[in-house]
Parts: structure tokens; sequence; C-alpha cells
């Protein structure tokens, strides 16, 4: 009697939702190409063959994957071809004359975004401007960058680029909304609140014809469309018309308007927010791109500044708490407050304060939050952030309090309050949050080192595709209830803001 032996195999397979250290080897530190606007000249990155020395692993196919993204087909004039035009102007401010390369009729190789192909073997990408009022808003340069590299040149990207959108779970967006907006403020500030002559507002308007006009959004509605706005006035005109789409976004604090408005219908007391165009439901919160250079914990040395602020005094709004600090602060001991600006004298100023501080102030400005924040991570110099109403990054990947001093705006403004806070955390604690200060660091940077952005991420950049994929099943939840629900029924939507 032959015996039947049924061997049933279980196999257990987990999705990659733990985000793991980015830290990874091979990242070229440095790129020679260098920008020199004084002179007329831009010399841009070359995109040539990525990586020579790639292993024969980080060229199979990407199976770490856990987001699969379509990009919408937005031509090139709304991205790099952004790029073009910022150099473009900047010549012209620094030659007094109006240069006729890097238009759309130059010489100039376009890259093809639908196709993911470049128009010749070297194709050029301008680098994203240097100006810290720019520079700070780059995650949609990086980004895009991401999902430009070809497969094989991604080094266990979690995002994979799919060209059937019903592949995907998300529809990014291609459009540099930051950019484009502070190139209307560059060239003529006056306009960038109206319509007329502004084209920030027709570049916007026809983005969203674009978009709005395509299957994938006509599918969802804008659900599981992604958009870049960085910039609190990024996408200004349209915000209402894009609300229903993920939104990767600094802080809610270019919304103050309409959380205003909400304020004033409940006299000014108000525990839940009800508009319905940011939630931390819905979008994501990514960090500013640091000014600063990291600081390696081996490089560190002894910081003889207890509480360090460099930056403008008087701001609007939020900001109005960092003149009432001034005051109670300027005269403490061990506290040095600068007033200064993000040019070049300004930087080296920064540099120096927070690499030479325990403790890195970091008041509401104009919004909730800002670069400075991730400067002083960068610096290991331990943030003391004083924004009652701050949203920050990755949270539930990091713990904040692991590494930084969060204080209640009223208490900060009592006297000797904050000093003596400070003055009671224990070197121990100091040096402890410094060690997790240096093993966050990398989940703030952007720049991989390589020319536009094409090649293997950085923390930052899978950090951000590891939120937006936490995203993914509230989105396909929604669309499917939407499937279900009778056209000719209005039915009032919900939102509790968290």
């Amino acid at each position: 009697m032959q015996a039947r032996v049924l061997v049933i195999a279980l196999v257990s397979l987990s999705p990659v939702l733990l985000f793991f250290s980015l830290t990874r080897p091979g990242f070229p530190q440095e790129v020679d190409g260098k920008t020199n606007v004084a002179s007329g000249e831009i010399k841009h990155f070359p995109i040539q063959a990525l990586s020579k020395a790639n292993t024969a692993f980080s060229r199979e196919i990407n199976q770490t994957a856990i987001l699969n993204v379509f990009v919408a087909d937005l031509p090139s004039e709304f991205n790099y071809g952004l790029l073009h035009e910022y150099w473009k102007f900047e010549r012209s401010r620094t030659t007094n004359k109006i240069s006729e390369d890097n238009d759309s009729g130059s010489s100039n190789p376009r890259v093809e975004i639908s196709s993911g192909r470049f128009s010749t073997s070297t194709v050029e990408i301008p680098p994203y401007p240097q100006n810290p009022l720019i520079k700070q808003y780059s995650a949609e340069y990086w980004l895009l960058g991401d999902l430009m590299t070809p497969e094989k040149e991604k080094r266990n990207s979690l995002v994979r680029r799919v060209w059937n959108s019903s592949l995907a779970d998300v529809v990014f967006v291609p459009f540099f909304a930051t950019l484009s907006a502070e190139l209307q403020l560059h060239q003529a500030k006056g306009k960038f609140r109206h319509t007329k002559g502004n084209a920030d507002y027709s570049r916007q308007v026809r983005v969203l014809e674009i978009v709005k006009n395509s299957t994938e959004w006509k599918r969802s509605h804008g659900r599981d469309h992604v958009f870049v706005l960085t910039d609190p006035v990024a996408m200004w005109h349209v915000r209402p018309e894009i609300a229903p789409a993920v939104l990767l976004t600094v802080d809610f604090g270019g919304w103050y308007m309409e959380d205003a408005k909400e304020m004033q219908k409940h006299a000014g007391s108000l525990d839940v927010i009800a508009h319905r165009q940011v939630s931390l439901l819905k979008d994501v919160i990514v960090p500013y791109t640091h000014l600063l250079p990291p600081l390696h914990l081996s490089e560190d040395r002894q910081r003889s500044i207890l509480l360090y602020f460099k930056g403008a005094r008087h701001r609007h709004r939020t900001g109005l708490v960092r003149d009432k600090l001034w005051s109670v602060l300027k005269d403490e001991p061990g506290v040095v407050f600068e007033e200064g600006f993000p040019n070049a004298t300004g930087r080296d100023q920064a540099l120096r304060g927070m690499r030479n501080s325990e403790f890195c102030l970091h008041p509401a400005g104009d919004t909730p939050t800002s670069c400075r924040l991730f400067d002083a991570v960068m610096s290991l110099c331990v943030p003391v952030i004083v924004s009652d109403s701050i949203e920050l990054p990755f949270e539930g990947i990091l713990d904040y309090t692991e590494f930084s001093v969060f204080v209640a705006v009223h208490k900060a403004l009592q006297p000797k309050f904050l000093i003596e806070l400070l003055e009671g955390i224990s070197f121990e604690q100091r040096q402890l949050m410094r060690l997790q200060l240096a093993s966050v660091q990398h989940f703030f940077e952007y720049d991989n080192g390589y020319p536009g952005g094409i090649g293997p991420v950085k923390g930052a950049v899978d950090a951000i595709w590891t939120k937006v994929s936490h995203k993914v099943p509230a989105i396909k939840e929604a669309l499917t209830r939407e499937r279900r629900k009778p056209s000719d029924v209005l039915i009032p939507a919900r939102c509790q803001c968290l």
C-alpha cells in the first residue's frame, strides 16, 4: 500500500513597511557641476552613465518597492523646463539682457517625463536653484528624480514607477509648483495674488486642466493624486480644486487664511478645524531641505553657547512670538540671538553658531516651521521648539521627543523659564539627545549627489514614499465606497482633523 505524503509549505509574506536605515555605501558626496550666475555661465549637470560601478544586485529589477506610482503626463515646461526658465532669468538679471538660449526652442535637449526617457543620451538637467529661499523647498526636484531613475539604477528604492495607471497606488503630478511660484515672486511679485499677468497662475490653471481631463483623475476624483506643495504659497489659486488629493507640504501654515475663517465663525475658540483642504489623515508632512552641511558625530567639539538663534526677529501671524522671545532672552547669559538673513554671510554665522551651541531655538515664523529646525539637526544642536501648532515630518517613524525639547509658547515667554529648563538638562542627557540627532540625520537628506537627482535615493525621499504608502489603504477604501453610492445622491463629507 502506497502512502501518500502531502507536504504543505506555508510561506508568510510581510510587506516591507518597516523603514530601515537608508545610509548606503557608495553614494557620491560631491558633484563637480557648478553654477556661475555672475559670469552669465551655467554649467548644467549632464545625465550620462549614472554609475559604472553598480553591482549586479543594484542592476536587478527593484523588488523592495512598497508603492507603485504612475506619473501624470505633463509637458516638461511644468517641471524641468521651469529650471531652464529660472536660470535664463538669473542670467538676464546679471547681464542686463535677455538670453536667447535655454528657451523652449533652444539646443538643450528636454526630458520626456511621460515616456521616462531622455531625448538624447547627454540630456542636461540644470541644478535646482541654490538661492536659500528656493532651495529649502526642493523636495519636488528629488522626488521626480527618483521616479525618473531607471529601475536598473535604483538601489532598494521603496517606489516603483508603473506605466499602466490601473496598476498604480497613486498618481504623481510632476509640477514644480514651488519653482513656478518663486519665479513669479522674483519676476513680478506684485501680481502674485492676481490672475491677470500672472504666469504662475496660468501654469496652475493649465496643469489643472490637463490633470482633471485625464482618465486617472476622473476615475478617482483626484483622491489618489499626489501634489508637492512645499512652498506655503504653491498652487495658491487652485488649492480648493486639488483638496481631495494627497498634498506633500512642510506644514499647514500656508492655509492660515482658511484657518482664520474658521476661527471667526467660532468667535476665536476652536477645537477642531473644519475646512477639508488639508489634514493629517490624507496629507504628508515633508521636511524642508537643510541649508547647512551635516556635522558628523566624530567631528563634534565642545560647545560653549547654551541657546542660539539666528533669523528675522519680526514676523507675522504665529511668528509674533519671536519678538517677544527676543525681549525675554536677549540679556540672559549663555544665550546668543543674531538677526540676519539666509545669505552667504548669514549662512557662515549660522554654521558657527549652531555647531557651537547646546540648544538651537526654533520659534514659529510666518508659518509654524522652517528649515532652521533641520539645520539644527544637521548641526547636532538640540532643537528647542516653541511653536504650538507645528507639524513634523515622519512622525510614527521618528519620535521627536528623543532629540528635541518642546516648550509651550506661553511658558517660554515667562522670564527665566526657558533658561532654567535647559540648564536643568544634564550633560549625559544632552549627549544622548545628540546621539539620537546623529542617528536621524539621514531622514532629512534629499540630495543624493547625482545629477538631476537621477540615481539611488537618500533618506528623505524614501521616508516620504513610506508615509505616502500609509495613505493608500484609506484612499482605496474611499474609492470603493464612492463607487457604490448612487450618482444622483449628495452625501455630505465628514472630516475629523487630527
